[in-house]
């Protein structure tokens, strides 16, 4: 399992204690497909990731990269500039200031998830 499983994984726990739940519909009638980590909801019959409704959904961008900016924004003193975000995770300045847009308008929109990435994140180390 590679990097982006794990941290794909870790966020299933987290959003439904690896029991998917569709965002479309609430069901929890599925079918895992194959050769990826998505699902297909047995009820509205339409295909999803952990990732659909949150912050992360329709990014390129590794999870493993999302996670760290958060931590480095929501712990930072002060505030984390987009340079130094994009210096720290390695990803552009246009990207570095997407993802703390992001992360700013989850603050006010998914709080819980992002409380519950950084405690379980803490468990970890």
């Amino acid at each position: 399992m590679n990097i982006n499983q794990d941290c794909l994984a870790h966020l299933e726990q987290i959003r439904w204690d690896r029991k998917p739940k569709c965002p479309y519909c609430g069901s929890t009638n599925y079918r895992k497909l194959k050769n990826e980590r998505r699902y297909q909801c047995n009820d509205c019959f339409t295909s999803y990731s952990v990732t659909v409704g949150t912050l992360f959904h329709k990014t390129h961008l590794d999870l493993e990269k999302w996670f760290v900016a958060i931590r480095l924004v929501l712990n930072s003193l002060g505030s984390i500039s987009i340079r130094q975000l994009a210096k720290k995770i390695g990803v552009n300045k246009n990207t570095a200031s997407y993802m703390i847009a992001r992360i700013r308008n989850a603050v006010n929109e998914d709080k819980e998830l992002l409380r519950r990435l950084l405690e379980m994140d803490e468990s970890l180390n």
